[in-house]
């Protein structure tokens, strides 16, 4: 019998819902539940699979995101602003990225737009806007290789909700997407260096300003731990003068510092609890009954690899391939990397980043496995 993609990514995840959970199907909290779209919670019980699976890697991806944008209708750094910060840089590789997603930030754009001032500064609203100029700017980059209309307002709505600092108002909670401001002047930034031609045909002087306040912001302010400087590294490759080369190496030696015996990164070894945010996980943190030899996770292990690679050490590089090695042995059997998530043990959204990123680290190392075509 033929069955959809979507389908067979169904029975696996649930088949996986019934090995972690022990539970009926029909009562799984899903991680991302929308009309026929049913991904139950990850787990790090999840048997891992014996070769990596692109398929099952990007359909978690689409519906995921596709999932979010029908229950949630908003966006959000840890889903579909990940999707699209992150996907459309593997289209050589997978094709191109959903056009409902970039439709979704779109219109996302236009609703923003007509909100107040106040209301654009409130609460998760400046990160949403910085999340919506990032992700315009690689769909520019990397699919259609020319800057849109769109990302041109979205950066510069962006640049209108700066602060005089340099950075935006952050909620500082639920790390690590939304727990520094730190953070978001980095994403600022990746997205004012990606969108093709942006920079250098800004005339606007009052602009330029703003992106240089960014650039004096990133280059003066001490980020709070290692998980930002690492964010900074990878920032510094797309927007000049953030930092010298010398701070780039010591960076780049910081990141390889941290590589796991087992090939992997962690993140809890790039933070400690008190770092993340205003420190109100780090009771959360210092319980978890791994606390002491935190173990490698998808998010960190791919973005470690990505930022390393974009910092030009060569993929032959051995640190580099015992990264891959850990990426191509710890995919879970829905196609998910496990990584946990540093806010609560429900729902582990950081899985998602956690399975884009090491897709976009195979990517980087000539090490992804060409896709199967599906019956």
């Amino acid at each position: 019998m033929r069955v959809s993609r979507l389908a067979a990514v169904c029975w696996v995840t649930l088949s996986v819902a019934r090995i972690a959970f022990g539970a009926d199907p029909a009562e799984t909290p899903f991680q991302y539940k929308f009309e026929g779209i049913l991904i139950p919670p990850a787990s790090a019980d999840e048997p891992r699979r014996e070769s990596v699976s692109v398929e099952l890697a990007e359909t978690y991806l689409e519906q995921g995101s596709l999932a979010w944008n029908g229950h949630r209708k908003c966006v959000s750094c840890h889903t579909n602003g990940a999707y699209m910060q992150f996907r459309p840089a593997l289209s050589a590789r997978l094709g191109k990225p959903s056009p409902a997603i970039r439709e979704h930030f779109v219109a996302s754009l236009a609703a923003f737009e007509k909100k107040s001032p106040e209301e654009q500064q409130t609460s998760v609203a400046p990160a949403q806007a910085i999340y919506l100029a990032a992700g315009l700017a690689e769909w520019d980059a990397h699919v259609t290789k020319s800057l849109s209309p769109e990302t041109d307002r979205a950066l510069k709505l962006m640049l209108e909700l700066q602060r005089d600092s340099g950075t935006w108002g952050s909620l500082d909670c639920w790390p690590p997407y939304e727990s520094s401001a730190f953070h978001l002047a980095t994403t600022a930034a990746m997205a004012v260096g990606t969108a093709p031609g942006w920079l250098a045909g800004l005339q606007d002087e009052a602009v330029k300003a703003r992106v240089e306040r960014l650039q004096q912001y990133l280059a003066t302010e001490k980020p709070r731990q290692d998980y930002d400087r690492t964010l900074l590294l990878w920032a510094s490759t797309r927007l000049p003068g953030v930092l010298t080369a010398e701070q780039q190496k010591e960076l780049v030696e910081l990141v390889l510092s941290k590589q796991q015996a087992d090939g992997g990164w962690s993140i809890r070894t790039f933070g400690a609890p008190e770092e993340w945010g205003a420190g109100n996980r780090a009771e959360k943190l210092r319980a978890e009954p791994e606390f002491a030899t935190p173990p490698s996770d998808g998010h960190q292990t791919g973005l470690a690899i990505v930022v390393l690679r974009e910092s030009g050490i060569l993929a032959t590089d051995p640190r580099i391939q015992r990264g891959v090695t850990w990426l191509k042995g710890n995919q879970r059997a829905s196609g998910r990397w496990w990584t946990r998530s540093l806010n609560t043990d429900s729902w582990h959204f950081i899985t998602y980043s956690g399975t884009a990123l090491p897709l976009l680290a195979l990517s980087h190392c000539e090490a992804l496995p060409a896709k199967v075509a599906t019956p």
